[in-house]
């Protein structure tokens, strides 16, 4: 009996899987004609079809990642942000855009505060460093979070950001998405209520094909096709 040859490689949300003569399989969208990956895990081709066996667990920390936290602790120096992830996510008084006296941080952020911030760094050892320091990067004031699994913010985001637009459109909702699975809302408490709707919606059926065309009608349906200026 010819045994299987099965190729596996690990993966992250939104890559592009090579897999030209294959099907879309569990853990996997597709869009445009291509396959990617909507998961965490290890890429794996079976019988004509790519799969993405999950890891999951915890948000894994990435350089450059957008992610949304809540302060924890705080230290004379620092502020510790919870971010969906295994490892402590300290922020220090040389990442933040003001200028912090020594043992002053909670005049500027106290524990409970959410923040929107960008990883860093990630050393070896897994040491997490934030920063607030570029644009549009700050403590977010009222609105409301709603969590989804981290491995399905690219299918919120959608390709060059369309499906998150199309949301916005309709909405009229002010969103930012981290890629820790975070996502703030602020605008009207009906918008805020659709806008949540529709995102769970996103996280149920991210392997459905036909996905961005099924969030449109239930948004026209909602508010009319004419929301969108």
């Amino acid at each position: 009996m010819v045994e299987e040859i099965v190729k596996r490689e690990l993966v992250v949300p939104g890559d592009l899987l090579d897999a030209p003569d294959l099907k879309a399989g569990v853990g996997t969208f597709r869009e445009d004609g291509k396959i990617y990956a909507a998961l965490l895990g290890i890429k794996s081709e079976r019988a004509g079809y790519v799969n993405i066996v999950p890891l999951g667990g915890k948000y894994i920390p990435r350089p450059g990642d957008a992610v949304i936290g809540n302060i924890v602790d705080i230290g004379p120096s620092h502020w510790l942000l919870e971010i969906n992830s295994p490892y402590p996510a300290p922020l220090h008084t040389n990442e933040v855009p003001w200028r912090v006296e020594y043992g002053d941080t909670a005049h500027y952020l106290d524990v409970k505060d959410v923040c929107l911030t960008k990883v860093l760094s990630v050393d070896e050892t897994k040491r997490v460093q934030l920063t607030m320091k570029e644009h549009g990067l700050r403590k977010l004031n009222g609105g409301q979070i709603v969590e989804i699994s981290h491995s399905k913010v690219p299918r919120v985001i959608g390709k060059k950001g369309s499906m998150i637009s199309l949301i916005k459109g309709f909405t009229k909702c002010r969103m930012f998405v981290g890629q820790n699975g975070r996502i703030w809302i602020d605008g009207e408490v009906d918008d805020i209520f659709n806008a949540i709707r529709v995102i769970k919606k996103i996280e149920d059926e991210a392997q459905v094909m036909g996905l961005t065309e099924s969030v449109a009608s239930m948004l026209e349906e909602i508010y009319g096709p004419s929301r969108v200026e």
